[in-house]
């Protein structure tokens, strides 16, 4: 079949991965394959993205990183669209062609929208697949729901990027327990290195980091800002919620502490010029952002939820909001920027967690480890196969 290795040889060097992005905004699921795609000696493999998306920059954001891009073109992203994706004869067959020029050993599928594709392609070109969860969104989404049962069940491996997701994964598809293996994320901790407090005398500032979406909730943000006199909030970041955003900040008066500092390539400088970070996001799966700033040494407060507390230990590394709601959020702030030694202590800490846990050495070698297994399995299955 296209694009299946050969049952004489697992490659002795590095394999193969096709990773299917369907996908129109640059979040978190995409740093993440950026950061397992440049490293081919951790993961063990040459990696290639067969990319749908309507968005150029999303495609410049890949190629800026120097993947191998299989591009599709300009696509449409909708519910029509999605559907045509999932069931239609052209994209699949597309895909099929990238499977077997680029000799795949192994798809890996991203974003909700390449969960069907990508489970059709590994079923009729005879390459094992795994998909990566990097949320439960899509599983909350009754709209979401259409033949995710079937997608589930033709996919080989799942790793979920939090023990959170694999217990979410596991309750609502218990025959795919079995299948499912937490991969926590990594980050770059020599690039995402450690960097100075601002000044004390500096007023106190918490940063904002991710795309501007209804699900990331940044208007807490800003609502606890607005109850805390001197506090200071950079929102790093674009997206549809932007304007309401902004006004937003107009209507409680906060223009000179609130800034929105638009979409950054590299966040750095942001995360440096802040003393903590926050993220109001109700169930996120495991927020590259909080991540990449403890990695600088910068605590968080957050929402007690989803994968967050496996990130920010509270009273340790940051400050976990139990109470949803403005409140709840202002009185986290108020706390954190009440003592700035403490706030240091707390960096410290999240410093040495991210060093202990979330390094991207590990990441990507268990990446290769999840590889290997799903081609070995799949060689002895297609020696069955021949045998029989």
């Amino acid at each position: 079949m296209p694009g299946m290795p050969p049952a004489s040889r697992l490659p002795a060097s590095r394999l193969k991965v096709v990773h299917v992005v369907v996908a129109g905004d640059i979040g978190g699921a995409e740093h993440f394959l950026v950061e397992l795609a440049s490293r081919p000696e951790l993961s063990g493999a040459d990696h290639c993205v067969a990319l749908m998306t309507p968005n150029p920059g999303l495609r410049a954001f890949f190629g800026d990183a120097g993947l191998h891009i299989r591009d599709r073109g300009p696509v449409r992203e909708n519910p029509l669209a999605y559907l045509w994706r999932s069931y239609g004869p052209a994209d699949i067959a597309w895909l099929g062609r990238v499977v077997a020029e680029e000799g795949a050993d192994v798809l890996h599928a991203h974003t909700f929208g390449s969960h069907m594709l990508a489970a059709r392609a590994a079923l009729r070109y005879g390459v094992p697949l795994v998909r990566t969860e990097h949320g439960v969104r899509h599983y909350r989404d009754p709209s979401c729901a259409l033949l995710r049962h079937w997608a589930l069940r033709h996919t080989d491996r799942i790793a979920a990027v939090s023990d959170f997701v694999a217990r979410t994964v596991a309750g609502l598809a218990p025959y795919a327990r079995d299948k499912i293996e937490v991969v926590h994320n990594g980050i770059d901790l020599a690039h995402f290195a450690p960097a100075p407090l601002p000044a004390a005398d500096h007023p106190f500032t918490l940063a904002a980091v991710g795309r501007l979406d209804p699900v990331k909730r940044v208007h807490l943000a800003v609502e606890a800002v607005a109850r805390t006199p001197g506090v200071r909030l950079g929102i790093v970041g674009d997206g549809r919620e932007r304007a309401a955003l902004e006004n937003l900040v107009r209507e409680r008066g906060v223009q000179s502490r609130v800034r929105f500092l638009g979409h950054l390539a590299d966040p750095r400088p942001a995360i440096a010029a802040c003393d903590a970070v926050i993220n109001c996001t109700r169930e996120e799966g495991l927020p590259l952002a909080v991540m990449e700033a403890a990695a600088m040494q910068r605590p968080a407060v957050a929402f007690d939820g989803g994968g967050m507390p496996e990130i920010v230990q509270d009273g340790r590394t940051g400050w976990l909001v139990n109470e949803d709601s403005i409140g709840g959020f202002a009185a986290a702030v108020a706390e954190a920027s009440a003592s700035r030694a403490r706030a240091a202590e707390f960096s410290v800490n999240a410093r040495a967690l991210a060093e202990a846990a979330f390094g991207i050495d590990a990441m990507c070698k268990h990446y290769a480890s999840v590889y290997r297994g799903l081609v070995r399995g799949n060689l002895r299955a297609a020696k069955t196969c021949t045998t029989v």
